[in-house]
């Protein structure tokens, strides 16, 4: 016969051996995410009867753990009720009736709907801030690509038609509304890309996401830049791609005290010297902390790859990725500075 004390145990014993779940829940108050969520979700209802609406926090939760695992909305809700360390996070027991894949998808929706999804990162982000975990010694630019399965396969091929809605000839209309029309192609080293990009800025010592902006694959990387810097950047580190004399000549105009540090590139049939190579060695030493961040998402969150139609959504599921990072970095910080 089982009893309570078996589950206690069991929980006790996924603690011991070192149950990240348990550090991400010490790592965040979550609380300082109520006031926005009730707020984004409020609903005025007199009516009595009818089965009370899931906490909040506890639907904002299930999302960041769906995104530190990239899980489906089917995925969490199976892994939900088969794993006793998702339920402790959630605040959950062995008897309480989880969300289901369609309650998960109605609640992203509706932070979607809302357009206030940044409100939560920005919050997560100036309580980092307050707690002198993001340091403010220099700022780290770059972007990765947030990939999508592919819809037309010959549009990779032909240039001309890569923007271009391919003809459904199927008439069920479900089809189409499964087509992504602000998706795009790019072609970086050689390799396809289908989707969009997120630009984010990294506080170099910590390793954290301080901004970020979503845009579609094509966008150039130094297009955010002017809107990712602020005032209180001291020094902002960027690979040679952000090169433009145009656009250097804007940063620091309209950001005089910010120093750029733009690592430098081979030109044309004229490779570095071995002087210019020792001069950049620094910047570019501090630069590649970006690619730690990147590295994380890629092997330890089950990658980048998005499930969802259209920019608005992606936005949404960019912001929640790049939070549940950051969640996890700070979490990673506090286990290192005991």
């Amino acid at each position: 016969m089982k009893t309570f004390f078996d589950e206690s145990a069991r929980l006790e014993r996924l603690t011991g051996m070192g149950d990240i779940l348990v550090r991400l829940t010490k790592a965040v108050k979550w609380e300082i995410f109520r006031p926005i969520l009730e707020d984004i979700y409020y609903v005025e209802d007199n009516r009595t009867g009818g089965r009370k609406a899931y906490d909040r926090i506890l639907m904002f939760k299930l999302l960041i753990l769906q995104q530190l695992y990239n899980l489906s909305d089917d995925g969490i809700e199976y892994q939900i009720n088969d794993r006793l360390s998702f339920q402790r996070f959630l605040g959950l027991e062995l008897g309480d009736k989880v969300p289901d894949a369609k309650t998960i998808w109605l609640f992203r929706e509706g932070l979607k709907k809302s357009g206030r999804e940044k409100e939560l990162f920005n919050l997560y982000t100036a309580e980092l801030k307050r707690q002198k975990v993001i340091t403010k010694a220099g700022s780290i630019i770059d972007a990765t690509f947030i990939e999508r399965s592919e819809q037309r396969a010959n549009d990779r091929r032909n240039p001309n038609n890569r923007y271009k809605k391919p003809e459904i000839k199927d008439e069920n209309p479900h089809k189409e509304r499964q087509y992504d029309s602000e998706a795009r192609f790019v072609k970086k080293r050689g390799k396809w890309y289908f989707g969009y990009k997120d630009h984010i800025k990294a506080d170099k010592d910590s390793k954290i996401i301080v901004d970020y902006a979503v845009t579609n694959a094509t966008t150039h990387d130094n297009s955010q830049v002017e809107e990712l810097l602020s005032k209180d950047d001291r020094i902002a580190f960027m690979d040679a791609g952000y090169r433009s004399k145009k656009k250097e000549k804007e940063w620091r105009k309209k950001y005089p005290e910010t120093e750029l540090r733009i690592t430098k590139a081979n030109k044309s049939g004229k490779p570095l010297s071995e002087e210019e190579r020792q001069a950049d060695k620094p910047n570019r030493k501090i630069r590649c902390r970006v690619e730690h961040i990147f590295g994380h998402m890629e092997k330890s969150m089950g990658g980048k790859i998005i499930r969802c139609v259209g920019l608005a959504r992606t936005k949404v599921l960019t912001m929640l990725k790049n939070l549940a990072y950051n969640i996890s970095r700070t979490a990673t910080l506090m286990k290192l500075s005991t």
